[in-house]
């Protein structure tokens, strides 16, 4: 038997019902990890002025350790890197810029965690749906093969049962178009927002990163290293940062 001859047996003995059902499937695989990201992005969310405001609060008096601590509780993106700049503070202007560089990149790939399921799926699912409309095709061609030869009331049998195919090959191309519409607005919509909060965390790196030059440019013999702060003390980081190494970060 050729080998187009078997494929269009297995088409037409399967139809294109379980395409109909994949689809399915897969929206809502997509609608969990839409609400999933959802609640994950609006707990990663901070108001950009209220958080700079804090932390001015504190780094213009030069109370290091008071603007770590003021971000303990927090769980924005903006106040995880500046929380990482802080613990390493003491260190120099340069470590505490790698520092929230590597808390940024860490936090950049949680961020995009699941997204290339949403765009995967908005792209092909409509590639799918077109799989189920030439399988449905196939069917309706099959039928009407099986109506030529009928007559009367078998004929007009056959005739029904091509129709029934060709709607059911429309029906699996608007499927998956339905399915990739939502997915490709879920994720456009939090690629904009990881640009927006990586806009923030990049403003609040700046000014963190500010005001430690500020503090070592005026400290005598100031400059990286472990004496950059020397009035900081110390102790002072170490416990704040064992406090958020317990539970907050």
């Amino acid at each position: 038997m050729p080998i187009v001859e078997m494929v269009k047996n297995v088409f037409v003995l399967w139809g294109a019902n379980w395409i109909l059902w994949l689809l399915f499937a897969l929206s809502l695989v997509s609608v969990g990890i839409i609400v999933e990201r959802w609640f994950f992005f609006r707990g990663k969310q901070d108001v950009l002025r209220e958080l700079s405001s804090t932390l001015e609060e504190s780094l213009a008096s030069g109370d290091f350790p008071g603007a770590l601590a003021k971000l303990e509780k927090r769980t924005s993106l903006g106040a995880m890197v500046a929380r990482a700049g802080l613990r390493l503070a003491p260190r120099g202007v340069a470590a505490a810029d790698k520092g929230m560089q590597s808390a940024l990149a860490i936090e950049r790939s949680t961020l995009e965690n699941r997204l290339a399921y949403l765009g995967t799926l908005g792209n092909n699912a409509p590639f799918i749906g077109l799989f189920g409309t030439v399988i449905g095709v196939l069917l309706a061609f099959e039928e009407l093969g099986r109506a030529t030869g009928a007559g009367g009331r078998a004929g007009q049998v056959a005739s029904n049962a091509v129709m029934g195919a060709i709607a059911e090959a429309l029906v699996a191309t608007a499927v998956g178009i339905g399915v990739a519409l939502p997915a490709v607005a879920a994720y456009n919509y939090f690629q904009r927002r990881i640009t927006r909060m990586l806009s923030d965390s990049e403003a609040l790196t700046n000014l963190v990163l500010a005001y430690l030059s500020a503090r070592e440019r005026s400290t005598p013999g100031g400059g990286s290293g472990e004496r950059a702060l020397p009035e900081v003390p110390m102790a002072q980081y170490s416990a704040l940062e064992s406090k958020s190494a317990r539970g907050v970060v």
